[in-house]
């Protein structure tokens, strides 16, 4: 037997995914389906197979716009109450049978109200697509065991960020978690929703902003010091702010000390990067830096669909790059799970009852 940890183990492994979008991580029979239920024709193929070959193909682009591309589909079929309930109850599935014991998956209810007809009439109100979403979670985290919290997003090139906000809010106590802004970087600084994170400071609720991941070193410090993030959602730009990168003590700058001193989470997701430029490959992803530095990284799937991944092969792509074992995961996993949006208790029981014994019954098996 070997230390180092294999597939088959680490589907095992309790696991926890802060950084997952609902409308990425469909099942291409169940679009297929839903577009055939509601009439939605704009599909390119409704063989299951075939529509998952193409999803992985046409987000393989290297642009970040393109792969963005692809959420046209998923969200043309998610339009109905019916639909958001059972993609969120399959989702729930999907990741409990991947070994994930805790998850934050977020999505926009703005892009839920068109309605499923040619003009988008009888579009569903924000308040119904949320609650079809946390009731496919509950009934989902119920009948597979885990827990799942949602984050609310809105869309950084829209208007309607408060808006969000103030949904987030009213649905904190029933299952909502937290607040999040998405899309492109370039051009919509997070800035520009100022006033939405600034209520949501006043009301002592928590958010991750995507930033530092197609822009640069000034979107991840205004999502920090102007907007105040709990995390940052992919954050891998973090890396421009640090020289001697090869070197044995490489040389943080001030926004990069401040991110590591702060203990700012990452929500790291290493094969969506790669696809949409933010990386090389995996073995060239500032993850295995910014691990080595004791940065709060934790380790993310993004969109499962998109990028054909699950979080237990994230990590198995990560041991093959950088020769991680059982604590290196462990590591990550309780990073997740600190910095998750749960209260401390929650995330104590977690860790200490659900985790870290998981862990050690893996790391007990490994050894010869």
């Amino acid at each position: 037997m070997t230390n180092r940890p294999v597939l088959d183990d680490i589907r095992r492994a309790p696991k926890v995914l802060l950084h997952d979008h609902l409308d990425g991580g469909l099942r291409p029979g169940t679009i297929a389906e839903l577009a055939r239920e509601t009439g939605y024709d704009r599909l390119p193929t409704t063989d299951p197979e075939n529509l998952r070959t193409w999803f992985a193909e046409a987000s393989d682009s290297g642009s970040l716009e393109r792969y963005l591309e692809t959420f046209d589909h998923t969200v043309g079929v998610m339009q109905t109450e019916e639909a958001l309930t059972r993609v969120a109850y399959e989702c729930a599935e999907d990741l409990a049978r991947d070994g994930v014991v805790y998850a934050e998956v977020r999505y926009a209810p703005e892009q839920h109200t068109r309605g499923p007809g040619e003009d988008g009439s009888q579009g569903l109100s924000l308040e119904q697509v949320v609650e079809a979403v946390l009731k496919g979670f509950a009934d989902g985290g119920r009948d597979h065991g885990i827990r799942v919290g949602t984050l609310l997003t809105a869309m950084r090139h829209q208007a309607r960020s408060m808006e969000i906000a103030e949904l987030a809010v009213r649905y904190r106590d029933a299952g909502v978690v937290g607040f999040d802004i998405a899309g492109a970087e370039a051009g919509y600084p997070p800035t520009r929703h100022l006033d939405a994170f600034e209520y949501l400071q006043r009301e002592n609720a928590q958010f991750t902003i995507h930033a530092g991941e197609a822009f640069g070193l000034p979107s991840i410090w205004q999502a920090i010091q102007w907007c105040g993030a709990d995390r940052l959602g992919h954050g891998v730009r973090i890396i421009d702010d640090i020289t001697d990168r090869d070197g044995e003590e490489p040389q943080l700058g001030r926004l990069a000390a401040y991110v590591r001193d702060k203990r700012i989470p990452l929500e790291m997701c290493p094969s969506s990067n790669v696809q949409t430029g933010a990386a090389k490959s995996i073995a060239a992803h500032p993850i295995g830096l910014l691990r080595r530095l004791y940065f709060r990284v934790t380790v993310n799937t993004d969109n499962r669909l998109m990028s054909g991944t699950s979080l237990s092969e994230e990590f198995a792509k990560l041991v093959e790059a950088f020769d991680y074992g059982w604590d290196d995961l462990q590591w990550f996993t309780v990073n997740a799970m600190k910095s998750s949006f749960i209260g401390f208790d929650e995330r104590l029981e977690l860790i200490n009852g659900v985790i870290k014994p998981g862990f050690a019954q893996l790391k007990w098996r490994s050894h010869p």
